[in-house]
């Protein structure tokens, strides 16, 4: 093999073992990583993405197992591998990253301890102290501020973006020769996942590590990888640059995932009216929300979050509204407010006009028919030992006096109209992929025919392919059932297409809300420019990364600076920014904006 060629892959081959059978998963996989190199691996879900991954350095689950071929990592053969010599190459000399960094670290330890601990786990010979240094060292190098702080929290007081860095820290501590990146951008929003990107360039180049990025987004691939390939259901059917494949895609399988990402910047892209005497469904007045948590850095003391901070708008019936901001932004609080899962400090939420404050207990409950959540976690978010028809079954069981077999009509019939199986009603979930587990989130919120659904994310687990099925869906169902939508989303790509307007939060608060058509084309906000400059497209963007894309997280919402609180990251900043909070300004092409650059004597 060539000195330059760190991971050799020769006519890999997998198979399941399923009921005494064997089934082929990867079939003949061949390519070659060099040293420093980035290469790209994509495909739709099922594809064999990661389980590629996973093959490589001998992680298979035991109904997985090699079937023939070969993979060397800089001369050692991984296949043939025993234990030992597998434990003195995973972890230290190749690190692998997941989509779900969550599941990485033991929720009950402080995280800079836990990967403290592994440095010494893999090289006893550093000491305590030595290992928590070189973490919070790692910690700056991936951009987490306040290192070393942050290395004395638990996992759960990181946001999504710093525990995805955490997590690459954690694969990156042995002295990482190969990264194995899968998946790891899809649950990030656009503006950590572009950070993302940019640390693995900064580690290829100051670190020389070679990365293995695995995902099923071209338009992120097309930002990093040198080469790549493109999987289809276990087999390597196109090689290519990502460029190449962009613009010239030479197999119908490449084609087809292609014609499936969204185009952006398309003036002609058609968007869902609103009709102009659509009565005010949700309202939301001046809501804000703090949590008092422990001071870390006091025995007894505790400290507040702001992590709503005077929040307004309208939602009219049959309308998508789009919610889009940063992790730790205050998305999901809001949220949970909007259905009384948790309750405001200050201000007012009202439900076709009536002050959900002032709703009863079982008033409220009642409520809950009306207004359905459906969440991020296909997973995660229904019981795996109920069956499908219990699932969707049991909101109706709670809100509905209905026969046994008047429910079983209804679920059956909701099953069709999201695209489900009826046959699958009495089957478990195990099994299903995670397009299918979220139709069946969807059908248990759709069966109690709500006027709106509160949609938390609700695509961002899934590829490409699912999301166009399931974007197609809302549409058809908005139509048909005049449903009103609010989508909570860092896929601003997905946002372009389903949303009539979008509202930006920033911080607790929204710095702007506009129309579609012009959040895309006339933003007004910095911050607004900076999240639709990280929008991984494969047109080009009016929006340059190097203009307008920011860096770090926000500020922490235990320490709100005084004035603008973007003000510290927005390169556009004058005095006032950092002295005086920006009042709101209304526009003349209607729509919101809160920012001192955007007077009117600035809209332009």
């Amino acid at each position: 093999m060539p000195s330059d060629i760190l991971l050799g892959v020769d006519n890999l081959g997998v198979a399941a073992s399923i009921g005494g059978r064997s089934k082929v998963v990867l079939d003949n996989i061949s390519f070659a990583v060099s040293r420093r190199e980035t290469f790209g691996i994509i495909g739709r879900s099922g594809s064999g993405k990661s389980v590629l991954a996973k093959a490589l350095i001998g992680w298979l689950d035991p109904a997985l197992s090699v079937t023939g071929g070969a993979v060397s990592f800089d001369g050692v053969d991984m296949v043939g591998a025993d234990a030992a010599q597998l434990r003195a190459i995973r972890g230290r000399r190749i690190g692998y990253v997941g989509a779900d960094p969550t599941t990485v670290f033991d929720p009950t330890i402080p995280i800079g301890r836990q990967i403290a601990e592994k440095l010494r786990a893999v090289r006893p010979e550093v000491g305590h102290k030595e290992a928590l240094d070189r973490v919070v060292e790692l910690f700056e190098t991936v951009r987490i501020p306040d290192a070393r702080l942050r290395a004395g929290e638990l996992p759960s007081k990181f946001s999504g973006g710093m525990i995805q860095r955490a997590a690459i820290v954690d694969a990156m501590i042995g002295g990482t020769e190969l990264l194995i990146a899968d998946n790891v951008t899809q649950p990030l929003d656009v503006t950590v996942a572009a950070q993302i990107i940019r640390l693995f360039q900064m580690l290829r180049n100051e670190v020389n590590t070679a990365i293995l990025f695995i995902s099923s987004s071209l338009p992120m691939v097309k930002n990093i990888a040198d080469r790549l390939v493109v999987l289809e259901e276990g087999r390597v059917v196109e090689r290519s640059t990502p460029e190449r494949l962009a613009a010239h895609p030479e197999t119908a399988y490449s084609q087809a995932l292609i014609a499936q990402i969204p185009r952006i910047w398309s003036r002609e892209m058609a968007h869902p009216a609103v009709k102009a005497d659509a009565a005010t469904v949700l309202s939301v007045q001046d809501v804000k929300r703090n949590y008092r948590v422990r001071n870390q850095r006091s025995l007894f003391g505790s400290v507040s979050i702001q992590a709503v901070r005077g929040v307004s708008f309208d939602v009219k019936s049959g309308e998508s509204l789009g919610i889009v901001g940063e992790s730790g932004c205050g998305k999901s609080t809001l949220l949970r407010l909007l259905t009384w899962l948790d309750m405001p400090d200050a201000g007012r939420i009202s439900f076709d006009g009536v002050d959900l404050g002032k709703m009863s207990r079982n008033d409220r409950f009642h409520l809950r028919a009306r207004l359905q959540l459906v969440l991020q976690d296909p997973y995660g978010s229904i019981p795996a030992h109920w069956t499908v028809g219990r699932i969707i079954s049991e909101p109706l069981r709670l809100h509905r006096s209905m026969l046994a077999s008047e429910r079983r009509t209804r679920v059956t019939d909701t099953m069709v109209e999201v695209g489900l199986d009826p046959g699958l009603y009495s089957k478990l979930p195990v099994g299903l992929s995670a397009g299918q587990r979220q139709r069946i989130n969807l059908a248990r919120a759709l069966v109690l025919e709500p006027a709106i659904l509160l949609l938390d994310e609700t695509l961002s687990a899934l590829d490409q392919t699912e999301q166009t099925r399931l974007i197609a869906l809302f549409e058809r169902l908005q139509s048909a059932r005049g449903i009103t939508y609010l989508f909570i989303s860092h896929d601003l790509a997905m946002v372009r297409r389903v949303c009539s307007r979008v509202a930006v939060m920033y911080l607790g608060k929204i710095v702007e809300l506009v129309s579609n058509e012009m959040l895309f084309f006339a933003p007004q906000h910095p911050y607004t420019k900076a999240l639709l400059s990280a929008a991984p497209t494969l047109e080009e963007s009016p929006y340059a990364r190097d203009d307008y894309l920011v860096e770090g997280e926000p500020p922490s919402p235990l320490l709100i600076p005084a004035g603008c609180s973007f003000a510290n990251r927005c390169p556009q900043a004058l005095p006032v920014c950092r002295q005086q909070e920006p009042p709101v300004h209304h526009l003349p092409q209607g729509g919101i904006v809160a920012c001192h650059l955007a007077g009117e004597d600035r809209v332009t």
